[in-house]
């Protein structure tokens, strides 16, 4: 039996993972431009290599963080079903948890 603490629990989780999917998306784009401009300058090749690693493993990130996306989406849809099942239709909690479910599924489309 799902309840309103649950979904916004879980709401709150997808919130969060969502922050942290721009964070990380953020963290590419700055070691990036960072890698760019130290082959630009022509860095030492180890510290170019360290770099390019920092940059490697900020990108292995994004794909990670988007499946736990996948997941706590699909975690939060059922909380979401169970509710209202249960017969509460309105209320505070129910309506963030859809605007969540909207916003998740529009990042996902584009």
């Amino acid at each position: 039996m799902a309840t309103l603490r649950n979904l916004k629990i879980k709401t709150s989780t997808c919130k969060r993972i969502v922050k942290e999917l721009h964070s990380y998306e953020q963290e590419v784009e700055r070691e990036a431009a960072k890698t760019a401009d130290m082959k630009a300058k022509g860095a030492d090749p180890y510290d170019l290599k360290q770099q390019e690693n920092v940059l490697a493993e900020s990108r292995m990130m994004v794909p990670d963080c988007r499946k736990r996306l996948e997941t706590a989406l699909g975690d939060l849809k059922a909380t979401l079903v169970e509710v209202e099942e249960s017969g509460q239709k309105e209320g505070s909690e129910i309506e963030d948890a859809r605007s969540v479910i909207s916003e998740v599924e529009q990042m996902f489309q584009s």
